[in-house]
């Protein structure tokens, strides 16, 4: 949003019901059968990108790092298509390669690239993080013999700290989702700041706790499934999760006037 730009009114919170997650995922696997070329060339950049952090980081933590920092920058792109092309069959607009292209451009000097920042920021504090539990519960002498035995893992040590990792790690996660669930589609659609949009996004989370909880289990587990087998599932389950995000942002938020 720029100088000359008119802030656009904050849009209310609704309130969810847990039938609307059934229904925003029927719309979803819609929006992807009725345009599927966008959905797979959105999907392929993160199916492609996962490929290639492998590719580029066997064996080499450097480009592993360098390629993550890179990955969730270029993440809120691809899904700011998704969601263009839902809003343009909402709006029963055409849709044409050079304008859902053109949108995306354009978000590269708005809110977006700070949002994409946001989430290098979690990363790396997640990392910091990961390796500090791993250390406490370990000991520093494992992360030397790692690579080399890995039944460690199994040992009760090993076991608390999996807990620990993944107990810090759901609680992360949610706290990320929760400030982007509604927020980046709502930069898309209007013209407010990222800041004001990611507040936005955690109060409607917390005015839809149970709601939100299990939208959020729903991603997890659908994605989880989709790496199976070497992330061909995200072809389809990615587009039709980033169309369903838009209709449930379009039902957690509605204008005022």
């Amino acid at each position: 949003m720029t100088e000359n730009t008119k802030a656009s009114p904050l849009p209310q919170i609704g309130q969810l019901t847990l039938r609307e997650i059934w229904t925003c995922l029927k719309s979803g696997v819609e929006d992807f059968r009725a345009a599927p070329m966008f959905g797979l060339f959105f999907s392929a950049i993160y199916v492609l990108g996962g490929f290639g952090m492998i590719w580029l980081g066997a064996g080499h933590v450097t480009w592993v790092l360098a390629t993550s920092l890179g990955f969730p920058l270029a993440a809120p792109f691809a899904a700011v298509g998704l969601y263009e092309v839902s809003r343009r069959l909402e709006a029963d607009l055409p849709l044409e390669w050079a304008a859902v292209l053109g949108v995306i451009w354009a978000e590269r000097t708005r809110q977006i690239p700070w949002m994409g920042v946001i989430i290098v920021i979690f990363f790396l504090f997640w990392t910091f993080l990961a390796h500090m539990i791993f250390a406490l519960f370990m000991g520093m002498t494992a992360i030397t013999n790692i690579s080399q035995d890995l039944s460690i893992f199994w040992t009760a040590a090993g076991l608390r700290m999996i807990a620990a990792e993944l107990v810090v790690g759901a609680a992360l996660a949610f706290l990320l989702f929760s400030m982007t669930v509604v927020s980046l589609p709502l930069v898309l659609e209007k013209e407010i700041d990222f800041v004001t949009a990611m507040l936005l996004s955690v109060r409607t989370v917390a005015q839809n706790p149970l709601v939100m909880l299990v939208w959020a289990a729903a991603i997890a587990g659908l994605s989880l499934l989709a790496l199976l087998p070497w992330f061909l599932g995200l072809v389809v389950v990615l587009p039709v999760l980033g169309h369903a995000t838009w209709h449930i942002y379009r039902r957690a938020l509605y204008d005022p006037t």
